[in-house]
């Protein structure tokens, strides 16, 4: 009966991180989307607010690390309770780090502002690829919240079309470049911003990977496994 009760009361514990966790995605979330709006319309402002933005970030990541702590030496879980825990802890580690890089976006858009660039035709540019980034990080915050493998697995093998897209900013962004050097400064920046959102979607990629490891218990990294279990 003790040890019922014990399980019971990590369950609900464990389930407040979670929740926990994905208000903290949420609030990423959110600050990703308006980093990219502030971008758009170089908004010195909106650039501001996103940075303070991001210590809030940083103060949950303090405070969920915590939590994780204290529930691993509270309740001393084992074997799939305990990897839950250590999962969780790096999902939370991932979600700061896109909260970094959309500061990134924000700060990028101030500085330009300041030195009255325009970015570089970032419409058609980096458009597809943030709304790709932003959909990738999105599902995987909903993957983690149903430990939801399958879906999780398709966003492993989907972060490549973000990688790929990058690819195509940069080639654009060093055509830009070449053909009028007057354009590099707005250039760099416009290249900043690309490789800001191919991070936030590598660290989504990372979400939909412990999620897998969660239910399966198979550590994915660096490995193939997603494009193994498409040809199964």
């Amino acid at each position: 009966m003790p040890n019922e009760h014990s399980s019971r009361q990590y369950e609900q514990d464990l389930e407040a991180i979670r929740s926990r966790v994905l208000q903290m995605g949420g609030l990423v979330e959110k600050q990703f989307f308006d980093a990219l709006a502030c971008f758009r319309l170089l908004d010195a402002r909106e650039a501001e607010r996103i940075k303070a933005a991001d210590i809030e970030v940083n103060q949950m990541e303090v405070a969920l690390d915590d939590a994780c702590s204290h529930l691993i030496v509270k309740r001393q879980p084992a074997a799939n309770d305990l990897r839950t825990v250590m999962a969780t802890i790096k999902v939370i580690t991932d979600l700061e780090r896109i909260g970094d890089e959309a500061t990134k976006i924000a700060r990028a858009a101030a500085q330009m502002h300041q030195r009255g660039l325009v970015p570089i035709a970032h419409e058609d540019t980096i458009r597809v690829m943030a709304d790709h980034a932003g959909k990738l990080l999105h599902e995987s915050l909903d993957a983690f919240a149903r430990l939801d493998q399958k879906l999780a697995t398709r966003l492993i093998v989907d972060d490549e079309k973000v990688d790929n897209e990058f690819r195509l900013v940069m080639r654009n962004v060093i055509t830009f470049m070449m053909e009028d050097p007057r354009t590099i400064s707005a250039s760099l920046d416009t290249l900043w911003v690309a490789k800001a959102i191919e991070r936030i979607g590598d660290h989504a990629k990372n979400i939909a990977e412990y999620v897998v490891y969660i239910v399966e218990g198979k550590d994915i990294r660096h490995t193939d496994y997603a494009l193994q279990q498409g040809a199964a």
